[in-house]
Formats: C-alpha cells, sequence, structure tokens
C-alpha cells in the first residue's frame, strides 16, 4: 500500500475539519504553561519511575531548522514519548553546539562578534523546536559556547593533561600563504584556500593532541558488546578506523656516507614481516622530519624541490591509487636485515608522516604502490609468495606459499603465510633486528585549530617554567571581545594577535608569560555534553557524578551516520577517561544507536545549485506540523533516505483529519466500560495496540503508522455501519488512536484528546492496557497454493495440526480442480497458514 493510499483510505467526501494553525497555537501556548516533558530528579532517585535517557545529536545553530532537523527530531519523538507513555521518567534534553568555523566567517563578513550569529540562530533554533512539537526537556539546555559550560570543557582538559592524556607535538597543518592562515581540511576544496582561492601548501606547527592511543584496545574490544544495539555499519566503520594489526617492528641500519654522517636505523612497522625477502627498497613520507635527516648534501636541492609539491596535496589526493608514482632518491642506502643488501631509500607522497614512523619497507611483488614505484624508477622486484599458476596480474597480494625467502640462518620457503610470519617474528627478536607487535591505524586526537571561536586551552607558555596550567579557580578563560576584521588572518591566529589577552604572569613564577593561543576542536565540546545534560546549572563541578550515573549510560542515541567515527569514537574515549577517574560508573555512553536516513528531493541530495532544496517551513505552513512528521515517520524505515518527491504530506494531513473526526463522533461517557462493547472493535483495538508497542521497540515506526491507521479505518466502519457511536469500544478505540497519535502528530493527537473528554496531556495519558485473552485469534486464514498459485482461502482454528490443515485443502473444490487428477509429488504445511501443493 503507498503512502497516498494509505493516507486516502476512506477519505472520499470528508473536508477538513480543524484549523491547523489555530490548534497548533493552542496546544503550543498549553505545553509551555503544562511543561509536561520536565524529567524529575527526584522521581528516579525515590524509585517512582525507572528512569529512561533519551538523546538526540545536538545541532550547530546555523540557522533556522530543515528537513533533516525535521526528520530525526520526529523519528527520536517516538521513542521519548513512548518511554513517557510506559511510565518511565524520561531525560530527553536538548542544547546547541554553538562553537564554530561558521560564525567566525560570518562575524567576518558581517564585521560583527560570532556571538551575534550563534546566538540569534540558538533562540531561532530553540523557537522552531518547540513548535515542532519535540518533546525536549528546555530546562536543561546547554550552548557549548556559553563561558559556563566551557568553563568546564577547560577543567576537564587539565585534567587529561595531568593524567599525561594531552601533549604538544609538532603537526604539519594547512596553511594559506595568502591569507597567512591555519585551514581547516574542510576549508580547503581541490587544494586551493575556500576563501581566496590561492594553492594551500603544508607547514609545521605545535599542536595539541589527546592521546586516544592509550584506549585503542579498549575502545575495540566494546565494540563486541555494542554489536548487539549498534547499527552493523556503525560497528565496522569504528573497527576499521581503530585498526587492529597484527606484525613486526624491523630495523634497517643506514648505510653511513661522508656527506649524510651516522644515522640511527630506520625502524618500521609491517604487517607482513613474512615478505622481508622482498623488500629492495624504502619509501619515507617527503613531509617526515626523518626525510629531512636522512637525506644528503647532493640530493638535498632535489627533496626540498619535491617536497614543495608534495606540500600542495591534500593526504586524499596523496594516496589515491589512481595517482602517479613519483619521488626522489634521498642518496642514502639501508640495510635490509634478513639479505643484507643494501637498498636504496627515497621520499615519496605515497606515504604519509603521520603514519607508523613514517617510513615503509617497499616490496613491490607484494604490494601495487610499491611495484608501480619499481617501475617507475626501474628498482628490483622480487616475489616472495607464489601465486596461483594462472595468475596474470602484478602485485600479488594473496595467500600461498614462500618462496624466495632463506638466508644462512632461516628458511621460509614453502610456509603459509601465517606460519612464516611466526618464524620470521622469531627469527628477528633472536638476532635483536626486530620485535612482534601490535599496531593501530588509529592516531591521537589533533585538538588544536588556530582559530577564535572555541574554547580556549587553558595553558600558559613560561620561558622559565615551560607548560603551566590555568589554575582551576581562574577558570574559564574567557575569549577576549574580538569581531569583524579582528578576526582576519594576520599570519597568527586571531588570539595571537591578541596581545592584551595573550600576555600575562607565570601562575607560577609570577614572571612573563603567555596564554597559549590555539582554541579546542569542537569535538571536545561533544564528548561530554550528555554528561552536563544531568546537571546542567551545577556551577560547582563539570556534573554531579551521581546523577550521571543515575541517568546514564545514554538509553538511546539518534543521528546522522556521518558521525559514526569521530565523535562516537572521542565520546566513548572521554567516558572511559572519566570512569577511570572515577567519576563514572559505565565505560560506554550509549547503549544503543540508531542512525537515520537523510531527505533527498527528486533522487538527489538538496542543494541549491541543483535548485532542489525544499523548505521546512514552506512545508510546515501548508501541511502543518504533524502532517509533516507523520510523513517523515511513515516514509519508511528510519535508515533508509526519503526523497520528498516522493512523498504525500497532503495524504498525510487528510487522514489526520479522517482520525480526528473520530474524536468527535464519539457519544459514550469517559467513564463508559469498554468490556461491554463491541468485541470485534475491541479485538482490532487491543492487537494493534500491542503491536505497535512491539513495532516501537524493534524501530519500526513507520509499520506502526500502518497499524494506527487501520485501526482508525476499522473504528470509522464501526461508528458508520457497525456497533454505532455510543458502543463503549468505539471509545476506547478512538483514546487508543489519539495516543497512538501522540508519538508521531502531537497537536492532532492533543486535539483528540481533549474532545474525547481527558484532561491534558495525552503525551502522560499512559500506554493502553492490553487484555491478553483479546489477542486470541478464533480463525486465522490459511493460504492454500498448487504449483505456486493461490487457489484457496481457509479460515481455520489458530492451533490446527499440519495434518488437519493438509486435509482440509485437499477437500476444497477449488484445490481439487486445480489439481485436476495430477499425480501429487509434494506437500509442503505450514500450520496453521500455509498449504504448497506440488504435482506433475
Amino acid at each position: 500500500m503507498s503512502q497516498e493510499q494509505a493516507t486516502d483510505a476512506g477519505s472520499a467526501g470528508e473536508a477538513a475539519t480543524y484549523d491547523i494553525a489555530a490548534v497548533e497555537e493552542k496546544w503550543f501556548r498549553v505545553w509551555e504553561d503544562l511543561q509536561p516533558f520536565r524529567a524529575s530528579d527526584d522521581v528516579v532517585q525515590a524509585g517512582v519511575r525507572e528512569k529512561r535517557y533519551a538523546l538526540t545529536m545536538f545541532p550547530y545553530p546555523s540557522g533556522d531548522l530543515h528537513m533533516g532537523h525535521a526528520e530525526v527530531f520526529a523519528l527520536h519523538d517516538v521513542i521519548a514519548r513512548y518511554w513517557w507513555q510506559r511510565g518511565y521518567e524520561v531525560l530527553n534534553p536538548m542544547g546547541f553546539d554553538s562553537f564554530g568555523l561558521n560564525a567566525e566567517n560570518a562575524a567576518i563578513r558581517d564585521n560583527e562578534h560570532p556571538a551575534t550569529f550563534t546566538y540569534a540562530n540558538i533562540a531561532i533554533s530553540t523557537e522552531s523546536c518547540k513548535r515542532f512539537g519535540a518533546s525536549f526537556d528546555w530546562s536543561r539546555t546547554l550552548n557549548t559556547s556559553d563561558p559556563e559550560y566551557y568553563r568546564w570543557t577547560q577543567w576537564l582538559f587539565l585534567k587529561f593533561y595531568e593524567r599525561g592524556l594531552a601533549y604538544r607535538k609538532n603537526s604539519p597543518v594547512n596553511w594559506c600563504p595568502h591569507d597567512q592562515t591555519v585551514l581547516a581540511n574542510e576549508q580547503v576544496i581541490d587544494g586551493r584556500c575556500e576563501r581566496c582561492g590561492h594553492e594551500v601548501t603544508k607547514r609545521e606547527l605545535t599542536q595539541w593532541y589527546f592521546k586516544i592511543t592509550d584506549y585503542a584496545q579498549e575502545l575495540l574490544d566494546c565494540l563486541d558488546d555494542l554489536a548487539p544495539t549498534w547499527p552493523e555499519r556503525v560497528i565496522t566503520a569504528q573497527r576499521n578506523w581503530i585498526g587492529r594489526s597484527e606484525g613486526a617492528h624491523v630495523s634497517f641500519p643506514v648505510v653511513s656516507t661522508g656527506s649524510s654522517g651516522g644515522h640511527a636505523p630506520i625502524e618500521v612497522y609491517t604487517t607482513r614481516p613474512d615478505t622481508l625477502f622482498g623488500a629492495t627498497f624504502m619509501v619515507v613520507a617527503a613531509d617526515a622530519a626523518l626525510a629531512g635527516e636522512l637525506v644528503t648534501d647532493e640530493q638535498r636541492p632535489a627533496y626540498e624541490a619535491y617536497l614543495e609539491e608534495v606540500r600542495r596535496a591534500s593526504d586524499i589526493d596523496r594516496l589515491a591509487t589512481d595517482r602517479p608514482k613519483t619521488g626522489v632518491f634521498l642518496g642514502v642506502h639501508a640495510t635490509n636485515p634478513v639479505t643484507g643488501a643494501q637498498i636504496p631509500v627515497y621520499a615519496a607522497d605515497y606515504v604519509l608522516a603521520d603514519y607508523g614512523t613514517g617510513a615503509i619497507m617497499a616490496v613491490p611483488a607484494q604490494d601495487q604502490r610499491d611495484w608501480e614505484f619499481a617501475r617507475v624508477f626501474d628498482l628490483p622486484i622480487v616475489r616472495t609468495v607464489q601465486p596461483p599458476e594462472d595468475w596474470d596480474g602484478e602485485a600479488y597480494v594473496g595467500d600461498g606459499p614462500a618462496v624466495n625467502s632463506h638466508n644462512d640462518s632461516i628458511s621460509l620457503d614453502g610456509m603459509a603465510v601465517g606460519d612464516a610470519k611466526r618464524a620470521i617474528i622469531d627469527w628477528l627478536e633472536t638476532e635483536g633486528v626486530g620485535t612482534g607487535a601490535v599496531n593501530f591505524r588509529l592516531r591521537d586526537w589533533l585538538l588544536s585549530r588556530q582559530r577564535y571561536w572555541g574554547a580556549p586551552i587553558p595553558i600558559i607558555h613560561c620561558e622559565k617554567d615551560g607548560e603551566v596550567p590555568v589554575p582551576e579557580d581562574q577558570l574559564p578563560v574567557v575569549l577576549p571581545e574580538l569581531r569583524g576584521q579582528d578576526l582576519t588572518p594576520k599570519g597568527v591566529s586571531p588570539l595571537a594577535a591578541a596581545t592584551d589577552w595573550v600576555d600575562v604572569e607565570c601562575p607560577r613564577c609570577g614572571g612573563p608569560a603567555k596564554r597559549d593561543s590555539d582554541t579546542m576542536d569542537t569535538f571536545v565540546d561533544s564528548s561530554w555534553y550528555f554528561l552536563r545534560y544531568c546537571s546542567p546549572h551545577d556551577q560547582g563541578q563539570a556534573f554531579d557524578a551521581d546523577l550521571a550515573n543515575m541517568w546514564g549510560p545514554c538509553d538511546i542515541y539518534i543521528g546522522g551516520v556521518e558521525h559514526a567515527v569521530l565523535h562516537l569514537l572521542y565520546a566513548r574515549f572521554f567516558t572511559k577517561v572519566l570512569a577511570d577517574m572515577e567519576l563514572l560508573e559505565f565505560r560506554e555512553p550509549f547503549t544503543a544507536q540508531l542512525n537515520q536516513g537523510i531527505v533527498i528531493n527528486e533522487g538527489a541530495k538538496m542543494s541549491k545549485s541543483k535548485g532542489n532544496g525544499v523548505r521546512l517551513g514552506e512545508q510546515l505552513s501548508a501541511y502543518g506540523v504533524d502532517a509533516v512528521r507523520l510523513t517523515l515517520v511513515f516514509a519508511g524505515p528510519p535508515e533508509d533516505d526519503i526523497d520528498w518527491a516522493d512523498m504525500s504530506p497532503s495524504g498525510s494531513l487528510r487522514f489526520l483529519q479522517r482520525a480526528w473526526r473520530l474524536s468527535g463522533d464519539v457519544s459514550s461517557t469517559p467513564d463508559a466500560d469498554p468490556a461491554a462493547g463491541d468485541v470485534a472493535l475491541r479485538k482490532v483495538t487491543h492487537k494493534t495496540v500491542h503491536e505497535c508497542a512491539q513495532l516501537v521497540e524493534s524501530h519500526r515506526f513507520n509499520v506502526m503508522v500502518a497499524r494506527t491507521m487501520e485501526l482508525v479505518n476499522a473504528t470509522r466502519k464501526a461508528i458508520d455501519s457497525g456497533a454505532g457511536p455510543r458502543d463503549p469500544a468505539v471509545r476506547e478505540a478512538a483514546d487508543a488512536v489519539a495516543i497512538l497519535l501522540s508519538l508521531v502528530a502531537p497537536y492532532t493527537a492533543e486535539e483528540m484528546w481533549e474532545r474525547l473528554g481527558h484532561d491534558p496531556s495525552v503525551a502522560r495519558a499512559g500506554w493502553p492496557a492490553v487484555d491478553e485473552s483479546l489477542l486470541v485469534e478464533d480463525s486465522v486464514t490459511a493460504v492454500v497454493q498448487v504449483q505456486g498459485k493461490v487457489r484457496a482461502r481457509l479460515e481455520v482454528s489458530p492451533g490446527i495440526t499440519d495434518a488437519d490443515l493438509e486435509a482440509a485443502a485437499m477437500a476444497d473444490p477449488a484445490v481439487i480442480k486445480a489439481i485436476d487428477g495430477s499425480p501429487i509429488r509434494r506437500v509442503i504445511v505450514r500450520a496453521p497458514k500455509l498449504v504448497n501443493i506440488v504435482v506433475g
């Protein structure tokens, strides 16, 4: 059944019967007074109700709500409202991830302070969220750009610093030589600055990092516990990002030359130590410090010219498989520890400085990139794994017996890959030239940003005392008042140029010092906000640990799959550190997770350039909040994309008007005993309520809406041509419809509830009790197929046996006619629903 068909069913001739705008304004005011979704700490602490924590990813306040917000809020609200109806105390807060680059750019453009843009948009978004009917507890709202919030972000940074989890090191950054500023990756478009269009290069800066790699193994292991309740693609993405591998660290001694002098061995990590006999050259990342240390005087000019080229390429471009292989000889050789051969060392762009040690052993016969490089530079290729006989490719990366892999003290020849790995690692350790090792793809979290609109890093730099944490009683380190042109690049970050703010006394020695002029990655702000919601007005601590442990972990977390890796990984990391600090009793922040798809239009993602954008405000004005919400929920499974061109908000509106009409037709009193009502309708009502609970809990919200539509049709039929409007079963059904609709169409549901004689709010009415005896079916329909075609439908007892069902099918006249005397080869019976007869 299509959406149009489902929502139009039975609606012919029925005109709209309530004023959408008037109803929305009426109940908006009532909800503002009632505050039905304000979560009580006391109720949970006293054991009156069990807690549920429903969290949706808080938005960046870039303007008014758009279709993507509408979708995620509508889906999220189904769960939160359902939990309220089931009698839980629900923490469902909302705030804003309000630091970020957009506000800074807007401030430069408009000659304003970033807060002007930010807080104006927060006010607009908050009002829109409320009018959208989302069941958020606005008494707990927070903005990450409020000093009252980022004070505690800074406090957490200092706690991480105390534990050795925050540190500084040199790191390459994107640098625009024209604007004289550092650029985030998203500000580099096709290798050029999005602000001025000039070519971007790389530059070394001292940057702050969080040592997330200390938790790599636990972050990986705990994914097993999350797998049953998290989307499979999110689990897979995190496993791949963490990227655990087993291999070996191997030392390649550098052969000294007159101009290079002595140098420590080059250390590499490899997952395939069994291929060491095929390592015929080495590659160092061109922008790694190691390359600059290794290069000889004679080769330095060529190296530096090449380095300038590499710095103009993005990491994505450098790793592209179809990128031509380029490089430069560094003028030095290293000794392969298993063959004793002196192999050349090159700098190239297809190795990244932050991968492993920034150097690799190149085995061209077993790695395609190495193969291509070897072909360009005419380097030897030695196979160490035997390909299949029919192999006609280049580098072979599959399994096979080892070949050409022996020296005077070890031979791997003939061994399978796993056995060869173990044997060579033992040999490396015995010879003292390598060790078995576990490595992770995961890198420490670079959190420095050379921007203004973020939380300042609370460190002071003193020539005498070095890095000095800002004393806790001096937090927050508040941003200075900068606006407009004060935020434009001047060769240093905006904060570094604010000398009145930067220049301070060292809190340790009293001498001259400077504040750290970096701000934190906004992912830091969003890595703990869910904890602050538990005690958002607490001025004495980041969060009340007792309340955080009472409400946490979040029972459901809903948001886009684009945050499958970084945000979720960082929040998990923070939670584990805080547990180790004995502030939390749980080590995973989100028990379950749900990803929604995106709203597209005409088969494509919405964009101004394509002219296919859909304005949420226009849809709400045309059809009302409830029709838009219902359309988004009914469109399909939550994780699927929604093509708005295929949706029918007008059909949704017609269905809602039809449902609303039921509440005016019921003529029995609210205290009427439904047990005295029509049994057939009661069975439909109780079955619907029972199934809808299961459907919500399995996140099949669209099917829940379909079942509600069926109940509306059954109730209308009972009123018009059945038991009649005075029957208590009709009132019971209409009450159930109002409660079910409260999950997706709160304004309509509230209006129905009032017309049915109840006090608001329907959102807290309670889930209808289900009479189990009414779920028992007197009969079910069994389908009988002959040669795959349906030939009969039989009404049978739900408890019928296979033998009795087969006998009934064989006795049916239509089945007898279809068989027509043909020999029966097989009869498949699935009582009480199916008989499949195969003849011939």
